[in-house]
């Protein structure tokens, strides 16, 4: 068994959790409304602004020009794929353009993946990082395959369960693997409790989605 089917096997009820969390059910179904849509798309901007960042810090702390130019890629692919994605619905639903401060749960999930890329180990940032992409992925083809008709949200779907997601997914889960080869099992198991802190941390960012959490007091 590869180590990431390990990382997986870990977070089997989280990934449950997330599935079946209002919001991602709604979401599949066409009916979430769109202050709740609105709300997550305008924090999902603000956590790929941190994403990237995150993701710059791991391509400087990249041992070999090869994962230098994965972390680039990876980068790119948030800018290019994600970004992408928020202005058309941007545009489309006309949501404000992302000014508004942090909610909780983006800057407690944004504010961990900074600090572990930064100032934990190199295969601890990998693994904190693996789960935006693996579970939305997940996510994303589990939406798809019982996604209503003429859902207003098909595009989201369409993103995070199309070819060039997939891509970028898998290459992130090889890299995760190829730097867990060459840890010890303590090391190793670091890793598995940076990606289920992030895990948990998925699915509180889809829940304050949907609760359209604000900081109180």
């Amino acid at each position: 068994m590869r180590f990431t089917e390990t990382l997986w096997e870990s977070i089997t009820d989280i990934y449950k959790a997330i599935i079946q969390h209002p919001f991602n059910e709604e979401l599949a179904q066409g009916t979430l409304p769109r202050e709740k849509f609105a709300f997550y798309m305008q924090q999902d901007a603000l956590y790929l602004a941190d994403f990237a960042r995150a993701l710059a810090t791991m391509a400087g702390r990249s041992p070999d020009e090869a994962a230098i130019l994965q972390f680039v890629h990876f980068a790119e692919g948030v800018a290019v794929v994600e970004r992408s994605l928020h202005n058309t619905y941007f545009r489309e639903f006309g949501i404000d353009t992302p000014t508004r401060q942090q909610a909780p749960a983006c800057f407690a999930y944004t504010n961990f993946l900074l600090a572990t890329v930064a100032t934990r180990s190199y295969e601890e940032g990998m693994a904190a990082l693996l789960p935006c992409f693996w579970i939305y992925w997940e996510v994303g083809h589990d939406i798809y395959r019982r996604a209503a008709p003429n859902n207003p949200y098909q595009k989201w779907i369409d993103t995070y369960a199309g070819q060039e997601f997939d891509e970028v997914v898998k290459q992130a889960i090889t890299l995760t693997d190829s730097i867990a080869e060459q840890v010890s099992a303590t090391q190793q198991q670091r890793m598995r409790d940076a990606f289920i802190y992030s895990s948990r941390l998925e699915w509180m960012f889809w829940d304050s989605a949907y609760r359209l959490e604000q900081w109180l007091p």
